[in-house]
């Protein structure tokens, strides 16, 4: 159980984040140039928003971003080039949305399943999100396009790095400083979108 917040937790805090998941996306972009000013980029699994809000701040106008989530974005997170839509991201009315607001230059996403407790029931199912979402931004990426996905280690991400690397200039783990130590989530990343 956890007492008191953490480092990450008081930080995002004092800089105005719903969450402390905001230092994962910062330190990914940091190393791998993920958000550029001008670009367009879609936030799968957005709430509470701080990925958003990140984005915003450091487009600062230039740029947009999409985020949808079957949750509500936290109150305060608005900036004139954010879309938000409470919807399902796979689901078939927010496949034409993406082909309206698309192609984009990174698809981001920290979602992650409900959680059982049984990590075997956990890891399926974040692999099985985690797919869904390289699917999708395979469709939907422009190419050299950027690709960050969270998901639970479990000995199959590795099937997913697999692909990454063949369609992606390249493609890495990464666990950044910010998960929690007895957190098994890594993120997909993928850079250079092949083809086009």
């Amino acid at each position: 159980m956890r007492d008191k917040p953490d480092h990450y937790s008081l930080q995002a805090q004092r800089e105005g984040y719903p969450a402390r998941s905001v230092y994962k996306l910062k330190e990914i972009d940091e190393k791998f140039n993920i958000v550029k000013r001008g670009c367009n980029i879609l936030d799968i699994g957005a709430s509470p928003g701080s990925w958003s809000l990140y984005l915003c701040r450091k487009l600062k106008g230039k740029g947009s971003i999409t985020a949808v989530d079957l949750k509500e974005l936290g109150r305060g997170i608005d900036c004139p080039n954010l879309k938000f839509f409470k919807d399902d991201a796979f689901s078939e009315s927010f496949q034409k949305t993406a082909v309206e607001t698309g192609p984009y230059d990174a698809v981001i996403s920290d979602a992650a399943p409900s959680t059982t407790g049984n990590r075997t029931v956990d890891t399926g199912r974040s692999y099985n999100l985690a797919e869904d979402v390289l699917n999708f931004a395979l469709k939907n990426l422009k190419p050299r396009g950027s690709l960050v996905i969270k998901i639970f280690q479990g000995g199959d991400e590795h099937q997913l790095l697999d692909i990454i690397k063949k369609e992606f200039k390249t493609g890495r783990i990464l666990k950044p400083k910010a998960c929690r130590k007895e957190s098994f989530e890594v993120f997909l990343i993928g850079t250079g979108r092949l083809g086009g």
